[in-house]
């Protein structure tokens, strides 16, 4: 099966990573914005808690396949 190297991984990684990043932001702004602003502050407090720390899951999903190590080659016999 074919593996990519590690500093592929991360070349990928940050391409889908920083875009990732905004578009949650922005769809979080929105969303808070339209939909939040009148609720209880204990209700605002608990979605901006949530949704300040909910990209962190993702994100560490991505960084963690970034970071594995790249496989060993195989070593057969030397002709």
């Amino acid at each position: 099966m074919f593996s990519l190297p590690r500093r592929i991984r991360k070349l990928i990684g940050t391409i889908i990573l920083v875009p990732y990043l905004i578009a949650y932001c922005l769809c979080a702004m929105v969303y808070g914005a339209t939909h939040v602003v009148g609720a209880s502050i204990a209700t605002q407090t608990a979605y901006y808690l949530i949704g300040g720390f909910a990209w962190l899951i993702p994100a560490m999903v991505l960084v963690k396949w970034m970071q594995k190590p790249d496989p060993e080659p195989a070593s057969g016999p030397v002709k």
